[in-house]
Formats: structure tokens, C-alpha cells, sequence
């Protein structure tokens, strides 16, 4: 299980937590994409493996949204911060 720190509510079990998607380009003109084009958008996406910076939603605690660096192999969580910050070193 993971355990993800909250910024706000402190380490707490994965569980508790929705994952978004960070840096997601949304189209501009939506009605100007091809179902092809949609389904890329939708369901085609980078799997990096190493450092990833990730968006979190916490749901069962303060329900505030606010960013992670993870490591994608080893799970390993290095920096979480609020929104419009930069991570602490």
C-alpha cells in the first residue's frame, strides 16, 4: 500500500486519495476532433518510468488537490506540495 502525504492532512493510505493526471493539454476546440483524435486524447497516454511529477485529490480527507513526485518504478514518493508551489528540496 502506498502512503501519500497530504499537504495539508499529513501521510495517509493511498486509499484515501483519487489520482489526476498532471500537465493534461486539454483541446482547444474539442468539436474540431476526430474520434480518432478523442480517443488519443482520451486513453493514449505517457508512461514514464522514473521520476513523475502526478496530480492527487484527496477525497476522504480535506478534498483539496495538490501535487506529487513519485517514482513510477519504485513507488518511491520524494516531494508533495499545494497547488501554484514549488516542491521543497
Amino acid at each position: 500500500m502506498l502512503l501519500i502525504p497530504c499537504p495539508w492532512c499529513g501521510p495517509r493510505d493511498e486509499t484515501e486519495f483519487v489520482y489526476g493526471e498532471a500537465a493534461v493539454n486539454r483541446p482547444s476546440d474539442p468539436n474540431s476532433l476526430s474520434n480518432q483524435e478523442w480517443t488519443e486524447h482520451l486513453y493514449f497516454r505517457e508512461n514514464p518510468k522514473g521520476e513523475h511529477t502526478e496530480r492527487w485529490f484527496h477525497r476522504a480527507g480535506c478534498h483539496r488537490w495538490f501535487s506529487v513526485r513519485r517514482n513510477t518504478v519504485t513507488h518511491v514518493i520524494s516531494a508533495a506540495w499545494p497547488p501554484g508551489q514549488e516542491p521543497k528540496p
